[in-house]
């Protein structure tokens, strides 16, 4: 029994991966394992149903129709439910950019954000994916995630500004001080002028996301930022805890970070 026309098109998607987010339609074809003609019809078929998206230059995208999509998994929709209110009250407390994410293998997936009031700036946006050892939110699900996680993502510790850290050594003890004082923090690690604070998110005794805000300086205001997150990543745990959708989801689906 030949290829289905559908296992043809999902290897077509499964052709995207971090390193490789936006294809040409000949590497999209070779990555695939398919002709170039067949990969040709079946690309203009996942482009005009939104699955695909064309860059300027030729190149295809995973269109925003797939993450539309994604959205609807149990897991994902009820942590987003679950933190809206508590994200929108820490948006309006601190004015500054609100982010919850989780991790999605060795980087971290972005699934809501509020944008603040100050001008910093910031790379992330909602389904974006960013280095877990260079960001707020990434350090946090990185100093819980498996052993295994870890050890590959120290193992590839990329420079992105002047302060990234990329000594295995000294992150490792970050990720030390994370789970001993409970939040982790970034200084323009990410993005020049841009600093970050974040906490973990529980559903019981399992770290299932991170919660994070970033802003110019923390010098001044790390006890008052750090604490408002505490009181929104406790309420959002609570939440989650009360949850017959989330608590459904789990059935078949893992949690978006592991502890």
């Amino acid at each position: 029994m030949g290829v289905s026309v559908t296992s043809r098109a999902l290897d077509l998607l499964g052709a995207f991966d971090g390193e490789h987010r936006s294809l040409s339609l000949t590497d999209l074809a070779r990555r695939a394992g398919l002709p170039l003609a067949t990969a040709h019809r079946l690309v203009g078929e996942l482009h005009r149903w939104g699955a695909l998206a064309r860059e300027p230059n030729g190149d295809y995208v995973i269109g925003r129709r797939l993450w539309q999509l994604g959205l609807l998994a149990p897991v994902q929709s009820g942590l987003r439910q679950a933190a809206s209110p508590f994200l929108h009250d820490l948006y309006g407390t601190t004015l500054a950019t609100v982010h919850l994410a989780v991790r999605d293998g060795l980087e971290v997936l972005y699934i809501e954000r509020l944008a603040g009031h100050v001008s910093v700036p910031v790379v992330s946006r909602v389904g974006s994916r960013l280095p877990m050892h260079a960001t707020g939110v990434g350090k946090v699900l990185l100093a819980y995630a498996p052993e295994e996680v870890r050890t590959e993502v120290l193992g590839r510790l990329t420079r992105i500004t002047a302060y990234t850290v990329t000594q295995p050594a000294r992150l490792l003890e970050q990720l030390r001080r994370v789970r001993a004082e409970g939040y982790a923090t970034t200084g323009e690690e990410m993005s020049l002028g841009a600093c970050s604070v974040a906490v973990p998110v529980r559903r019981g005794d399992t770290v299932v996301a991170a919660l994070g805000m970033v802003v110019p300086d923390l010098r001044r205001q790390l006890p008052r930022l750090v604490s408002a997150l505490q009181v929104a990543a406790n309420g959002i745990g609570r939440t989650l805890n009360a949850s017959v959708e989330w608590n459904s989801g789990l059935a078949g689906a893992r949690p978006a970070a592991e502890g």
